[in-house]
């Protein structure tokens, strides 16, 4: 179980986050909803140790979560932008971390890759670099490179980031698979069309805050209980 409470950031005299609290089990998906800016890819970053907390506590099956308990890989992220070793092969990208930081050996390494590359259609690309992938190709490379490490929560950054829909539809797919298989899933997005594509929890955020929670399926249910959610879908100011 993910908890987290009374988390504080401010940068500037601006706060990032502001008394974030809320807790996840495992084999379910959190999806972080609201324009740019509000904090939720801060919150995934902070979680990573990618930024600190000026306050509040993270724990994971009730152990802190620090820049040492983190150097255990217990938290995995997919960056918007993928973050992809570009001078490496696809088949580098996944066996790298694994054999300089976990020590598999080459072997070892590989396995875990092909295995990993093969779920997610990429094996045929192994050889090839990042740049001679589509988008979506991408993405699901970032992703097994996450899991090569088998962290116990996937923090996902804007996943359905400029893909068209039946990309989309594909990325929420993995995205629930990834619950199926029982990882905590921690998902930052302003793309509202996935709310009806996961069966997830909906925190909907505003100045550093989370101002609204939901159930995706109450909230398709009936969107009128969940007025401030239901305001932002419509692209309603607030």
């Amino acid at each position: 179980m993910l908890v987290l409470k009374n988390l504080y950031k401010t940068i500037n005299a601006k706060k990032i986050l502001d008394d974030v609290s809320f807790s996840a089990n495992k084999g379910t998906i959190s999806v972080f909803l609201g324009s740019s800016g509000v904090g939720k890819s801060t919150l995934l970053r902070v979680l990573n140790n990618l930024e600190t907390i000026d306050s509040g506590s993270i724990l994971l099956n009730g152990k802190k979560i620090d820049s040492h308990t983190n150097k255990h890989h217990n938290v995995g992220m997919v960056f918007q932008q993928w973050n992809l070793f570009e001078q490496l092969t696809v088949q580098e990208n996944i066996t790298l971390a694994l054999e300089k930081v976990v020590g598999k050996s080459q072997q070892e390494a590989q396995t875990i890759a092909a295995e990993l590359l093969q779920k997610y259609g990429l094996l045929d690309k192994a050889q090839l670099y990042p740049n001679n992938l589509s988008g979506g190709q991408k993405q699901r490379l970032a992703l097994a490179r996450s899991l090569a490490l088998k962290p116990d929560v996937i923090c996902l950054d804007e996943p359905t980031s400029a893909l068209d829909p039946l990309l989309t539809n594909y990325v929420t797919k993995n995205i629930q698979e990834l619950a199926v298989q029982g990882y905590i899933v921690l998902v930052a997005t302003h793309d509202v069309a996935i709310l009806e594509l996961l069966d997830c929890t909906i925190y909907l955020m505003q100045d550093g805050k989370i101002i609204e929670t939901a159930h995706s399926k109450d909230f398709v249910r009936n969107k009128e209980l969940f007025p401030r959610t239901k305001a932002f879908v419509e692209g309603v100011p607030g």
